[in-house]
């Protein structure tokens, strides 16, 4: 069925999925087919999969149903149990309408004409995933300031396709794995699925937030650290299809030379990472 589900797993998002809904239906030109002045209106829906939470996340995402009904769009909000995104987004699947899949994370904001973007491209009967241009919101803290300056320059973020918090992927694309694994690092299990030819950067953009603070950077960081290694370790076959690009002597030069303050902290980080014991789950924020 031609269409887009956007899947938005949430746990004890309160104060963060009211932003993330807002954003989707200020979505201009609302996504359509064709390329008229009046496009043919596309079927969307946004399935909300609350789970594991102890606050409002559930209710206030319920509060949108009439904003969404009067936009045309097909909207439900799940609610599991146990906290896991995993299962959310398995959830969500199953409970989607559409083949073409869009995964957003709740605290992400959709800059106005990337839902129309993202829904057009996932129509095609290849294999896609897409994103857009992330934007890394500004951060609150000094520390967290100065490491987006470098982390937002890393070839990884500046030249490829991360699709941090948002990604999406057509329905062929959609084919290419079964059910989400439990596993940390689900965005690059996905984009792993495909060759780097398969990756599409869109014109949009979107923001997405990252951890505030030297402590919870360190934790993220070396969450993030677990999720590549345990790809590599369960998925050895979908390296195949790594570009992730390195740091180059002279990358780290320039980086050190326009931003010293910065690549300092940046630095600090990923050497902070390297001794500290994993303790389990730790959130972005």
């Amino acid at each position: 069925m031609a269409g887009l589900s956007v899947i938005i797993p949430a746990s004890n998002e309160a104060g963060e999925i009211e932003g993330c809904l807002k954003a989707l239906l200020m979505s201009d030109p609302k996504p359509g087919f064709g390329s008229g002045s009046i496009p043919v209106a596309m079927p969307i829906e946004v399935v909300v999969v609350a789970n594991g939470c102890l606050d409002a996340t559930a209710d206030k995402a319920r509060s949108f149903a009439p904003e969404f009904q009067r936009a045309g769009w097909g909207f439900q909000v799940l609610e599991l149990a146990a906290g896991s995104k995993s299962a959310a987004l398995n959830a969500g699947d199953g409970a989607a309408r559409h083949r073409a899949r869009a995964y957003l994370d709740a605290d992400v904001r959709l800059n106005r004409a990337l839902l129309d973007q993202l829904a057009r491209v996932l129509q095609s009967e290849k294999p896609v995933f897409a994103s857009g241009k992330c934007r890394i919101s500004p951060p609150k803290s000094f520390v967290s300031r100065s490491y987006a300056r470098i982390y937002a320059q890393v070839p990884f973020m500046k030249h490829g396709v991360p699709g941090c918090g948002l990604f999406g992927v057509s329905a062929a694309g959609r084919r290419r794995w079964g059910s989400f694994p439990d596993i940390i690092s689900d965005d690059t299990f996905v984009r792993l699925q495909f060759q780097p030819s398969e990756r599409l950067l869109l014109r949009s953009t979107y923001d997405w937030p990252i951890a505030e603070g030297l402590y919870n950077l360190v934790c993220v960081r070396e969450r993030q650290n677990r999720g590549v290694k345990e790809i590599k370790t369960l998925y050895p076959a979908l390296l195949a299809n790594d570009d992730k690009p390195g740091l180059k002597v002279g990358d780290i030069a320039r980086l050190a030379l326009r931003d010293p303050l910065g690549f300092a902290i940046y630095s600090s980080v990923a050497l902070l990472t390297r001794f500290r014991k994993s303790e389990g789950w730790s959130r972005g924020r």
